[in-house]
C-alpha cells in the first residue's frame, strides 16, 4: 500500500465526501417600504437651576516673612479640600512664591 496520499484523498479521509448542494434560487419578495414621517423636534423643558454643591473648605493660617527672625505677617489661605495635609501643602506652596520663610500656625475647617 502506498503511504503517499494526494491532497484530495487526505481531505476525503478527514472530512468525508462532499455532498453536492442543491442551489435553489430564492424567490424575490418585495419588502414593504415603511413611510417615513418626520418627527417633531423634542423641546427640552426650561433648564432648572442646580443648587451649588457643598464644597469642603479649610482655612490655613500662616506666618510669613522675608527676614530670618524678623517681622512676620499673618496670611490666611482657603483650600477647597478635606485633607488638612493637602491644604497645608497648597498654602505653603502659594506663600513661597512671595515669601522666603513660612510657618504654619493652624488648619481649621470652615
Amino acid at each position: 500500500m502506498s503511504s503517499e496520499l494526494t491532497e484530495e484523498e487526505m481531505r476525503r479521509a478527514l472530512f468525508g465526501t462532499p455532498q453536492p448542494e442543491e442551489q435553489v434560487p430564492a424567490p424575490l419578495v418585495k419588502e414593504p417600504v415603511e413611510e417615513v414621517v418626520p418627527a417633531k423636534p423634542v423641546v427640552a423643558p426650561a433648564a432648572k437651576k442646580k443648587a451649588k454643591a457643598f464644597t469642603p473648605r479649610l482655612r490655613v493660617t500662616l506666618r510669613v516673612g522675608n527676614e530670618f527672625e524678623g517681622k512676620m505677617v499673618e496670611l490666611i489661605h482657603e483650600a477647597d479640600t478635606l485633607s488638612s495635609l493637602l491644604a497645608e501643602q497648597e498654602a505653603v506652596k502659594a506663600a513661597r512664591k512671595k515669601y522666603k520663610y513660612v510657618e504654619v500656625v493652624s488648619v481649621k475647617s470652615m
